[in-house]
């Protein structure tokens, strides 16, 4: 089979992408040959590289554009890699409603080791955690198949935790102005085995004294105390020195740093 006839099988099959060990078995070809091959078809816009080795048919609506977007082929090419993933922070956020602040780039949080994209792609902006909680996860249909990504209150979380991976405290706080109404204060204990005291503390405080949500504040600060009674005294942002004028919080969090909501 000619590497033509097998992209061209794949796409009218639905099959989004293939890994280059199928592609060798199908085809036949020597490793140079099929390198050589592989390479003038993604000149010709038929097939892009998100990852080594992982290739995806490039749809006809996206043809003229020959770019595609992440959500088409994560849930393959993640299988492929053998890692758990979930579509995450910014990118979370506008699947909840909160798309004011849109990412540039597709964000998804996996564990290590880190993958390397390849150069021809550079719509992926990788994340790291320790342990992917699969129970917080929720899934939508994509164009094809399936997308995995954090559900509310892990968004919330992460978007603090993560602050430096979405560009400050004060767009992850505006993300989460528009994304509060979607967080179950209720199932935010939840959240807590896969982040830190910190983190919630930092979350609290924005949510009390930033976002005036004074009944979820209350809601996180029982679970918060039940979960971990003692606390440590923290900076909001560590990139900053500590405030010394500033007065003291139910939440032991300096407010080293002046957080204002954009206009949305």
């Amino acid at each position: 089979m000619t590497l033509s006839a097998f992209i061209r099988n794949h796409e009218i099959r639905g099959q989004v992408a293939f890994p280059l060990s199928e592609v060798r078995e199908a085809t036949g070809l020597s490793a140079k040959t099929l390198a050589t091959e592989l390479q003038r078809q993604v000149a010709h816009g038929r097939i892009i590289i998100p990852y080594r080795g992982f290739y995806v048919v490039v749809p006809p609506q996206y043809a003229l554009k020959g770019i595609v977007p992440p959500t088409y082929y994560i849930h393959e090419l993640m299988k492929s890699v053998g890692k758990p993933y979930y579509v995450c922070l910014l990118s979370a956020a506008a699947f909840h409603g909160a798309a004011h602040q849109r990412a540039m780039q597709t964000q998804v949080m996996t564990v290590a080791p880190r993958i390397r994209p390849s150069g021809m792609n550079k719509q992926l902006d990788w994340n790291y955690r320790q342990q992917i909680p699969q129970e917080l996860l929720l899934s939508r249909n994509a164009e094809m198949g399936v997308v995995l990504y954090s559900n509310a209150e892990l968004t919330a979380v992460d978007l603090v935790q993560f602050a430096g991976h979405v560009g400050g405290y004060q767009r992850a706080a505006t993300v989460l102005s528009e994304l509060i109404d979607a967080v179950n204060a209720s199932k935010m204990a939840k959240v807590f085995p896969y982040t830190t005291s910190a983190t919630i503390q930092r979350l609290g405080y924005i949510l009390e004294f930033v976002l005036e949500e004074k009944e979820k504040a209350d809601e996180l600060y029982q679970q918060l105390k039940a979960y971990s009674p003692r606390w440590k005294k923290v900076l909001l942002s560590n990139w900053e020195a500590e405030n010394g004028d500033a007065q003291a919080n139910r939440w032991h969090v300096n407010p080293n740093i002046e957080i204002e909501i954009d206009e949305i």
